[in-house]
């Protein structure tokens, strides 16, 4: 493994979620999300809808990573997230391993985070900068992104879909 990945791995292993996730005591509560059977990049390939963000994960060297034990919960930008960059924007990004291997793993907390547990504030991704998620009775942010779907489950964590590609500073 590169420097880069390992270094990543190393991160996500050892962040833990903070401040915006809370774990109610799920005792006697059943999970009512269908049993994975794939990790988080094989679910999110064959979904159809994250070409772009798995283009990017091979890209960024990023793969064996998120293939490995997590758990990670990942807000993954679909297509049409990716869409709303600037083409010359994202084939620059995709071109700059170090630059998009820091904003892939802005979208990634280290820990299994369903959406019954999300509550607001600021979360430390993976790449150390906070995320600020904001739960109102008009659904979930992330940044400027929406959390379009929630709770699907991988192997090695859960996938929340997002509408828009978040940036750290």
């Amino acid at each position: 493994k590169s420097t880069i990945t390992a270094a990543v791995a190393a991160c996500m292993l050892a962040t833990t979620p903070l401040v915006a996730f809370g774990y109610g005591n799920m005792a006697g509560k059943t999970s009512t999300a269908p049993a994975a059977k794939s990790d988080i990049v094989d679910t999110a390939v064959a979904a159809g809808q994250f070409n772009t963000l798995a283009k990017a994960l091979t890209a960024a060297g990023l793969v064996d990573t998120l293939k490995g034990p997590g758990p990670f919960t990942v807000f993954a930008p679909t297509d049409a997230a990716f869409a709303k960059i600037p083409a010359a924007q994202l084939n620059a990004l995709l071109a700059d391993k170090a630059a998009l291997t820091k904003v892939l793993t802005y979208h990634v907390v280290g820990g299994k985070v369903m959406a019954a547990d999300v509550k607001s504030g600021a979360v430390k991704t993976v790449e150390g900068q906070p995320l600020n998620v904001v739960a109102s009775p008009a659904g979930v942010t992330v940044n400027n992104a929406k959390v379009i779907k929630t709770d699907i489950m991988a192997t090695n964590g859960v996938i929340h879909v997002i509408d828009t590609v978040v940036l750290p500073n």
